[in-house]
């Protein structure tokens, strides 16, 4: 069973199990595992881990369109060293503090293999849900997608420095506070823009037409990709890159541009047929899968 079954069984019984985070008495609450193996490609420093695995946590508070309060982290490794702690707790802290949040502890533990377990909490009366997305909206992205996909060429090819640059994102809790005024639905991009785009479709029973030309595609894609099969390839499918996918009218657009301190880029259009397509191509339900497929 993949994980998007498992939480398809689990979201009619738990509360936040269809959305990125759960809503409990105005409080968001939402945990996340990182492996080694899966998540951290050789010349990923303790320093990026610990900033990484804090702030996909943190991003899913974004998600939900709520201010980002705290988070805590379990750190697991074969060996307690105390550089790599430190530089993991470092991270975690730098973090929270891009976002105005704190890092406030967690637990160690003794591991075969490196694994980071996070958990953040926020605050939102009003939260962003998956599931309300509407025909006419302009479906849009903050940021730029592929920066991860970029990073990790950038690991396979020895360039650590850059690639360790490319792997810390800032999590879009500013954005997602302004989006929750005006967006109807809002995820992160995590799994890849192209799985996002399905999961909101199912959770609003919609479908959505993209443009291709239109995608913000991350400057570092350019450097690593070889062709405009693989520059699409890893900016609408790889996943990993935690910007925000969300839906919004097109009179509220301009007004969120201007209060937001990120681009906003109109990447397709909701529609009330639940064909998901790109530039009239079907749009294959694809993306990052954890532990993989």
């Amino acid at each position: 069973m993949d994980e998007r079954t498992a939480l398809r069984l689990l979201a009619a019984d738990l509360p936040g199990a269809g959305d990125d985070a759960a809503i409990v008495d105005g409080l968001v609450v939402t945990t996340d595992m990182l492996h080694e193996t899966t998540d951290f490609p050789p010349g990923t420093t303790r320093y990026t881990a610990g900033w990484r695995s804090v702030g996909a946590s943190l991003s899913d508070v974004a998600a939900m369109g709520a201010t980002a309060t705290c988070a805590v982290a379990v750190y697991a490794a074969a060996e307690l060293d105390e550089t790599e702690l430190g530089d993991f707790v470092q991270g975690a802290r730098d973090v929270c503090e891009a976002v105005s949040a704190e890092y406030v502890g967690g637990d160690l533990d003794t591991h075969r293999e490196f694994t980071a377990v996070s958990t953040a909490i926020g605050r939102t009366d009003d939260p962003v849900l998956r599931s309300g997305a509407r025909p006419g909206d302009c479906l849009c992205v903050t940021g730029e997608l592929g920066r991860s996909a970029a990073a990790v060429r950038l690991f396979e090819a020895g360039e650590t420095d850059r690639a360790n640059d490319l792997f810390r994102f800032t999590p879009r809790v500013a954005a997602g506070v302004r989006l929750r005024e005006s967006a109807t639905a809002m995820m992160d991009s995590s799994d890849g823009l192209a799985r996002s785009v399905h999961q909101l479709a199912e959770a609003s029973d919609c479908g959505f037409e993209l443009d291709w030309d239109a995608l913000p595609v991350h400057e570092a894609v350019e450097d690593v990709a070889t062709d405009d099969t693989e520059r699409r390839e890893l900016a609408a499918y790889f996943g990993e890159d935690f910007e925000l996918v969300f839906t919004i009218p097109e009179t509220e657009l301009d007004a969120v541009r201007d209060d937001v301190d990120v681009p906003l880029t109109v990447v397709g259009q909701v529609t009330a047929e639940s064909d998901i397509v790109a530039d009239g191509e079907p749009l294959p339900d694809r993306g990052y899968t954890h532990g993989g497929d």
